[in-house]
């Protein structure tokens, strides 16, 4: 009989099993980045719809991942995975069909229910398998590879679907997908497993859901300009009422649902700053990216994918590089030095031109996509290693967390600042109606909506004018981009002086 302590001897298979059902969440996180300008003219979606369903996705997948990942902690990270995985087959079908923007978001809302199931599972599984600090590192290396090259092959596999079939293709290829991993993950995964006893506390999950949402909220309306300045603050406040009273009661509840004590450590803390800035610089990039790519330089989403390649085929390789550099050269340096060099490489690309990228543009691709994923997978080393087993689902939750926090907040930020900038660049031609002319200057999408319904002369002249004010847009956002790491790389710097890894438990 295999006690619940030793290492099971299948827990390849198992590390197999849990990245198979980890592939589709990471997916759909930029699946549908190739796939914004179809959409957008499909559904005639407005830049304010786009947007959310685009972010609707990680912002909710933020506020449920620590949630799940104690109410995981409680059942047993194999029930709640299978349950995840069903949910999410479900909402990829529903999602595929959508009829309007609005439709598509509500799915995309039961998407996020079953990724925020899923995630926390995965990590917590690799966890309590994987007890050798050796092998624990391997095990999130290979989990950091996947993870990335599915964000990665996620804009080629959604470019590849729309050359061929409607946009709702995108959403279809999960359920296949899920048919395979949930009787592989049901026959693979330990039946018996340590669950932590306490009850879950529903209404601790509703304050933060509602917390992080209405600051979000309250961002995208607040730089979109279309909400009246009391009814923002009204959010913003509730929100920020929300999340107070959150870290309230998880200071004072001798179960807390977050451990908020895990924030004692610089090594996490740091840790998780890493996360959020990192996954939120490299979804902002790539978005930015796939709309330059297909609205300015006019290419297919298949080409547009392709073009991304660098990026994406270098940051799937990061994960096991990071693994390996930090067991022989320590923690601190190569976090540090992958930022520094995510940051020349952002201010590089701000300054170079698209419509020939010769070999430097790709080259500078591939380490930004390499350096940043180095950076993600020396997150999760710090984090991971700060901690005890025990303690390993509300460490990966919080981790999942700052994925996820980072990629919405690095969507929601790019995109609104993109708007900003692109509405101050942007020269119209004379002669637009008003209203017209209002729609064109919020976003490149946006332009083209409205260039399709002007006569040709008008339309080809305001397309012109997109595209040159998007050119500018895109060079403003990676040079902003590139000084927020390399300050971050400081932070990092400073933050793991002291980083030691905790030994591995002896039982």
């Amino acid at each position: 009989m295999m006690s619940s302590v030793s290492v099971p001897a299948n827990r390849w298979l198992v590390l197999v099993a849990v990245m198979l059902a980890f592939l589709p969440v990471v997916l759909d996180m930029t699946i549908l980045h190739v796939a914004v300008p179809t959409l957008t003219q499909s559904l005639s979606a407005s830049g304010t719809e786009v947007l959310w369903i685009i972010d609707i996705y990680p912002l909710l997948m933020a506020g449920l991942l620590v949630p799940m990942g104690t109410l995981a902690d409680r059942v047993g990270n194999r029930k709640i995975l299978l349950i995840g995985l069903v949910i999410f087959g479900l909402a990829s079908a529903w999602a595929a069909f959508a009829q309007s923007a609005a439709m598509l978001i509500a799915a995309r809302v039961l998407l996020a229910l079953g990724g925020s199931m899923i995630m926390p599972c995965v990590l917590g599984l690799i966890r309590k398998t994987f007890e050798d600090e050796g092998e624990r590192a391997m095990a999130l290396g290979l989990w950091g590879m996947v993870g990335a090259a599915g964000a990665a092959v996620g804009p080629l596999v959604g470019g590849a679907l729309l050359q061929h079939f409607w946009w709702g293709s995108v959403f279809l290829i999960n359920v296949p997908v899920m048919l395979m991993v949930v009787p592989a993950c049901y026959i693979l995964l330990p039946r018996r497993e340590q669950t932590t006893p306490g009850r879950w506390a529903i209404g601790q999950a509703l304050l933060l859901i509602v917390g992080m949402i209405s600051v979000v909220y309250g961002i995208k309306a607040g730089f979109g300009g279309k909400q009246s300045l009391p009814v923002i603050a009204l959010v913003v406040l509730i929100g920020v009422t929300s999340l107070t009273l959150f870290v309230r009661k998880q200071l004072r509840s001798p179960e807390p649902m977050l451990d908020l004590s895990l924030l004692s450590h610089p090594a996490i803390v740091a840790g998780l700053i890493m996360a959020i800035v990192a996954s939120g610089a490299l979804a902002g990039v790539e978005l930015t990216l796939a709309q330059e790519l297909q609205y300015v330089l006019g290419k297919t989403p298949l080409q547009a994918g392709v073009f991304m390649i660098p990026i994406m085929a270098a940051s799937a390789v990061g994960g096991p590089v990071a693994g390996y550099l930090s067991n022989r050269f320590g923690l601190r340096r190569v976090a540090t030095l992958s930022l520094a060099g995510a940051a020349v490489m952002l201010a590089f690309l701000a300054r170079s031109d698209f419509h020939d990228p010769g070999v430097l543009v790709p080259l500078a691709l591939a380490l930004l996509g390499l350096t940043l994923s180095i950076g993600l997978t020396a997150s999760s080393i710090a984090i991971m290693g700060s901690v005890d087993a025990s303690k390993g689902g509300a460490a990966g939750s919080l981790e999942a967390t700052g994925y996820e926090l980072g990629t919405g907040l690095g969507i929601t930020l790019f995109g609104v600042f993109m708007s900003s900038v692109f509405s101050r660049a942007i020269d119209l031609p004379s002669g637009l109606p008003q209203a017209s002319a209002e729609q064109a200057s919020r976003t490149i999408g946006d332009a083209y909506i409205v260039a399709n319904e002007l006569p040709f002369d008008q339309g080809a002249s305001l397309i012109e004018a997109s595209k040159a004010a998007f050119t500018q847009t895109h060079s403003v956002l990676l040079t902003t981009a590139a000084v927020v790491i390399a300050v971050l790389a400081v932070v990092v710097f400073l933050a793991l002086a002291r980083y030691r890894s905790l030994p591995p438990a002896h039982h």
